[in-house]
């Protein structure tokens, strides 16, 4: 025979001590959540608009400067080759010294241009004695022929002599002068007064007369020109602004112009704009440009890398923006975020024309007044309110230190 189970029903039953503690836990529970939804504890200012920092626009006028790239040339070059042959007797500089104009470079061995210009001179002295006794013979001949004492004939070929005699005195004399010329180039002498650089020869060494190979160079480095080179569509553009008044000239005298070194550091002393090149090079389509500096103490030698920044203009009521203000979409386009005049963000599409230091000049998209967001941009939706108060306030700065750093 078969027994049937049957399913019982088991009731839970709680103690006195057990049913007291459940409660006790629900109202700490209840409790907890209603303390965490209590708008009095909630973060002060979570209701209100966040804060950003905003730049107000303010018109001025900017100096307008190109910065260029080109090299520093000598002013003045001067390449010292001998005139004469010979052998280099001494020399008289050190490398890499200045030297004063007329300095005493190279002596060449003088004693046959010296024999030389002893015997024009000597026949110079031949000429002349010669000369001394054919005049007054002419003379007393000429006497003679009035009183038909000598035939002409013979008055013609003392005339002739004499005037034969004076054309050997100026020979000789022309030959003195050559000889002293070439006397006096055994001596070679600097041109000009500058730094020599190494020189190609050495006593003993035989030079010729106009040889290619320069004996040394002299430069002059100060002042010392700087040769750079601008695009033709840049100056062209600058020239058109000029003429259409918004840009207005630095002032009637050339343009002032500074210098960046290699290295990144500025020049100290400011140069003058010297000439523009008159022809445009068909290569690169660029501009040869030069200024001259002074170089005192030298700082500056041929050949070094360098940017000047030239001043070309002033432009008026010029709208320029700190660079952190003004973002770019992925087309390309300058944007800024600007609070309008109902406190809410607003989007901007910005024309800018340069860099100005660490500030955009700014040709369209702004306008004097307007409230441009330098500070807390990841805080800035458009259309959303915010709170605009100065760049750089303590608020400002309060505010920033508050905001999570973007993720990468």
């Amino acid at each position: 025979m078969t027994r049937r189970l049957t399913p019982t029903r088991t009731t839970l039953r709680l103690t006195p001590l057990r049913s007291t503690l459940v409660t006790l836990s629900a109202a700490l529970l209840l409790a907890a959540c209603g303390k965490a939804q209590t708008p009095a504890d909630a973060p002060p200012g979570a209701g209100a608009p966040p804060e950003v920092g905003v730049y107000t626009v303010q018109p001025q006028s900017v100096p307008i400067s190109s910065e260029l790239s080109g090299r520093t040339v000598a002013n003045v070059i001067a390449e010292i080759r001998p005139q004469i042959g010979g052998i280099v007797h001494k020399r008289l500089f050190r490398e890499g010294s200045e030297v004063k104009a007329g300095e005493l470079l190279y002596q060449i061995d003088p004693a046959v241009y010296q024999a030389n210009y002893e015997s024009a001179r000597a026949g110079l002295a031949k000429a002349d004695a010669n000369l001394l006794t054919l005049r007054p013979k002419a003379e007393r001949y000429q006497a003679l022929l009035s009183a038909k004492a000598v035939s002409q004939q013979g008055f013609d070929d003392v005339n002739a002599a004499l005037k034969q005699a004076e054309a050997d005195l100026a020979a000789s004399k022309a030959a003195v002068e050559v000889a002293r010329i070439n006397l006096a180039y055994t001596r070679v002498v600097s041109p000009i007064s500058g730094r020599i650089g190494k020189s190609a020869v050495t006593q003993g060494a035989l030079v010729t007369a106009n040889q290619p190979t320069a004996l040394a160079t002299v430069q002059q480095l100060d002042p010392i020109n700087v040769d750079v080179t601008q695009s033709s569509t840049e100056m062209m553009q600058m020239k058109r602004a000029l003429e259409a008044g918004s840009l207005k000239s630095a002032g009637a005298d050339q343009a002032r112009v500074k210098l960046v070194l290699e290295d990144g550091t500025a020049y100290p002393l400011e140069g003058r704009m010297a000439f523009s090149e008159a022809t445009v090079d068909a290569g690169t389509g660029t501009v040869t440009l030069r200024a001259v500096f002074p170089n005192p103490k030298r700082d500056l030698l041929p050949g070094m890398y360098v940017r000047a920044v030239v001043e070309q203009g002033v432009k008026e009521q010029a709208i320029v923006v700190p660079q952190q203000g003004v973002a770019h979409d992925p087309r390309g386009n300058a944007v800024g975020m600007v609070v309008n005049g109902e406190g809410k963000v607003e989007a901007r599409v910005l024309k800018t024309e340069r860099a100005i230091g660490n500030k955009w000049l700014v040709s369209e998209g702004l306008a004097a007044g307007d409230k441009l967001i330098v500070e807390g941009l990841q805080r800035a939706r458009p259309g959303s309110p915010v709170t605009a108060i100065a760049a750089g306030s303590p608020g400002a700065a309060a505010q920033a230190d508050k905001t999570p750093a973007a993720k990468p």
